[in-house]
């Protein structure tokens, strides 16, 4: 009997039986991301809800202040005795303010996870919420991600490069990318390399470390970066010259160089990089490609130097620094607070 079944299933060409798995394979992976962002969302209703009905019960009964503080205690109680596990004193006072901050049942994301809005509802400020809520849907960030673009402070880096009415905008459409100041940060925030803050090391060894770190890395640079190649060879009248790590930019079309120095930005190094950019524009560059955007990536820079050195120069070149360590919030927060206190 098996081998009559393996005869006539032998007759069948092997391209037909591969596409038939193939499409029930489609199917049910299809039919279980359909389930998933269903349970995401109905999970997202209760929640929000929840939050709902407790501020509603706090108002109706203009309940006072200290009493507020025991109600989520003895709601987290009584809701974990009936329903189990997921309503313990923090998450309930997360759905409260998961209301309190979208108010409006149809502002909240169903691309979104609680897990996501868990993190966002960390943020005291709710621009930078606002920031990171609109960056979380536009760049698909996971939840690990989104923790770590929180903890490194981007919205305020980003945010102290604009004026008010370019922080307010950023705040309420996250970050668009239409020219290459836009994908430009200062600094680079480089902890996830483990390299030591106070001792020497060599620009191959931070190099590596970026390389072996390359997904941290490239959610770093931002979104649309593609990663080329390291040590990119560019031969030019009989010598070999190298750029550290090449990228390619699927939103502004054009490759990004970027060159690294453990050191202090030299005006030198400017004058390398124009050269690179020059070959790229020759050699690599197809007829659909926009020029390439050149990053010098140090420790230190001149900025009186820099002025002098960059002056003159038509290519798309910038200098930046990086940092081995997570920035402090607060320092970063009082300088946004300045520029937003100005009148404009």
């Amino acid at each position: 009997m098996a081998n009559n079944m393996n005869d006539i299933l032998s007759m069948v060409p092997e391209p037909d039986y591969e596409a038939l798995v193939g499409r029930i394979d489609n199917l049910w992976s299809s039919a279980k991301n359909r389930a998933v962002e269903a349970v995401n969302a109905q999970l997202l209703d209760a929640n929000w809800l929840t939050g709902q009905y407790i501020v509603e019960f706090e108002q109706k009964g203009k309940i006072r202040a200290e009493y507020g503080k025991f109600l989520i205690t003895r709601l987290a109680k009584d809701l974990t005795a009936l329903r189990g596990r997921g309503f313990s004193r923090s998450n309930l006072i997360y759905m409260r303010k998961f209301y309190l901050y979208f108010p409006k049942g149809e502002t909240v994301s169903h691309l979104l996870t609680w897990s996501h809005y868990f993190e966002l509802l960390k943020c005291d400020d709710e621009m930078e919420l606002q920031f990171y809520f609109h960056e979380a849907i536009n760049q698909k960030w996971k939840v690990r991600e989104l923790k770590r673009q929180i903890k490194s402070s981007l919205f305020q880096r980003l945010a102290l490069s604009s004026d008010k009415k370019g922080i307010l905008a950023l705040a309420h459409q996250g970050h668009p990318i239409h020219t290459a100041e836009d994908i430009i940060h200062d600094p680079y925030v480089l902890e996830f390399t483990g390299l030591p803050q106070k001792k020497r090391f060599k620009e191959s060894d931070l190099e590596k470390a970026l390389k072996d770190n390359m997904e941290k890395f490239l959610l770093e640079l931002g979104r649309g970066f593609a990663f080329i190649g390291r040590q990119y060879v560019i031969p030019i009248g009989g010598r070999q010259f190298k750029v550290d790590m090449v990228f390619y930019h699927c939103i502004l079309k054009c490759y990004v160089l970027i060159d690294l120095k453990t050191n202090e930005i030299s005006h030198g190094d400017i004058g390398q990089m124009n050269l690179y950019l020059n070959y790229f524009k020759n050699e690599v560059c197809m007829s659909d490609d926009n020029p390439p955007i050149g990053i010098i990536l140090g420790a230190r820079r001149d900025e009186v130097l820099m002025e002098y050195a960059l002056e003159g120069i038509t290519n798309q070149l910038f200098v930046a620094r990086y940092q081995l360590y997570l920035p402090k919030k607060e320092e970063l927060q009082a300088e946004l607070d300045k520029v937003l206190a100005k009148r404009n």
